[in-house]
């Protein structure tokens, strides 16, 4: 299994975290490529940051990303729209799940606008940002240069905004 090369690693030969891909079924309906990571110098657990979006059609946002992004499922539980997934996009994890107004989670599309914007740091911008719209996403801004870095802007399928990047140079800047 192999991460598609215009998106990167960020992984290198220093890290020691490990990683392990197996096919697994996850789940009602989700056989998946799945990537497990552990870090043998601090147990299982490793700190990160992954962001969850909300989706109308969460069955079909997870194709969107895996389409748009080459993301690999790592967690799946659920069945059709009512699923929740954690997907991996070069390393970088974030989760998919349902819209619940008595949850108050809320779709872009359900209050007409987003609270905020996901960042996807690639090698290739233009690439992802041509496979992303080939997968049904509008881009907002053409990639280009600016704020030191080449970026493009997306609006997926669901509402959500994207900005597709790369810095120009050493980051962060000293």
């Amino acid at each position: 299994m192999a991460i598609p090369a215009e998106l990167g690693t960020s992984q290198n030969a220093s890290d020691a975290m490990l990683s392990v891909a197996r096919q697994a079924t996850l789940g009602e309906g989700c056989v998946r490529t799945v990537i497990l990571r552990h870090d043998p110098t601090k147990g299982v657990a490793i700190t990160s940051i992954q962001p969850q979006l909300w989706v109308d059609c969460p069955s079909e946002a997870l194709l969107f990303y895996e389409a748009a992004f080459g993301a690999i499922v790592l967690h799946c539980v659920g069945e059709g729209d009512d699923i929740v997934a954690q997907l991996d996009v070069g390393g970088a994890a974030f989760w998919i799940a349902p819209v619940s107004s008595t949850m108050k989670r809320l779709s872009p599309r359900e209050i007409d606008g987003a609270t905020g914007r996901t960042t996807l740091v690639v090698d290739d911008p233009g690439t992802v940002v041509r496979r992303a719209v080939a997968a049904g996403a509008t881009e907002t801004s053409p990639v280009s240069e600016e704020h030191g870095w080449r970026l493009g802007r997306i609006l997926d399928p669901y509402g959500h905004e994207w900005e597709i990047g790369a810095p120009l140079g050493a980051w962060p800047p000293r």
